[in-house]
């Protein structure tokens, strides 16, 4: 496996001899308004995209957690093939198809691509009534013979669906969507610095790779915040917090 940190949630990821893009949002830098409740009034996203366009358009798929517009946006859905293979939460099977797009796999519990088995999980996009607001989410976990096992959380925070995909599926990477993201009240409604924390704790057997920092304007936790909590918990040799454009 090898595992490319995009921008924000957006990765490139060879598995199983297939290529899979993330969460694509490929809008150009203070594109986009900031977000609605937000704390600040910086322009999103807060950078670029690291590499040309051209090269994320010739995926094997393309795999969406949940159709925000930090995960997928309309310079995704203009820039990609609609006749490409899109997995998808089924709540979100409607809406690609309305866009267009031709070869909408819903993953309901589980689903075969050519080879590669994904199975969906469950999330928490915050608390309480926000929680409610922010609409279903979903994670997926990837295995494919002589592969790591890849567990990719989408948006959510620690919680209970985190700690039974952790259990069930035990895997050897763990993607978390981190960065603290948070309206001007209530609580986070993605991964902060404790979380991230709590990961690692409950799960040692994993690699965690910390993305979704430093792009949106409501994601408060930067990579520095969180580099420095993981250095005085005695967690960096666990966990990569990758740039845009790295690769593990």
């Amino acid at each position: 496996m090898k595992l490319r940190l995009i921008r924000h949630a957006t990765l490139w990821i060879e598995y199983g001899g297939l290529t899979f893009l993330v969460d694509p949002m490929f809008s150009p830098e203070g594109a986009n308004p900031p977000i609605n409740g937000s704390t600040n009034e910086r322009r999103n996203p807060l950078v670029p995209l690291p590499l040309p366009l051209e090269s994320l358009l010739d995926p094997s798929a393309v795999l969406v957690t949940h159709t925000h517009q930090d995960h997928w946006d309309k310079a995704a859905a203009a820039a990609l093939n609609p006749a490409m293979p899109l997995l998808c939460q089924p709540q979100d099977q409607a809406l690609f198809e309305g866009s267009g797009f031709r070869e909408v796999l819903p993953v309901i519990a589980s689903a075969e691509f050519k080879g590669v088995t994904i199975t969906r999980t469950g999330g928490r996009h915050g608390t309480g009534e926000i929680g409610q607001r922010m609409g279903p989410v979903s994670g997926f976990v990837l295995r494919a013979p002589g592969e790591p096992v890849l567990y990719i959380t989408g948006d959510t925070i620690w919680c209970d669906e985190v700690k039974q995909a952790l259990d069930e599926h035990r895997p050897d990477m763990t993607v978390v969507n981190a960065g603290g993201a948070r309206f001007a009240q209530g609580d986070p409604i993605t991964m902060d610095a404790d979380d991230v924390t709590a990961v690692c704790r409950y799960a040692p057997y994993t690699r965690v790779a910390a993305v979704h920092m430093d792009t949106i304007n409501h994601c408060l936790v930067t990579r520095d915040d969180l580099r420095s909590r993981l250095k005085e918990e005695g967690l960096l040799g666990q966990t990569a917090i990758p740039e845009d454009g790295d690769w593990l």
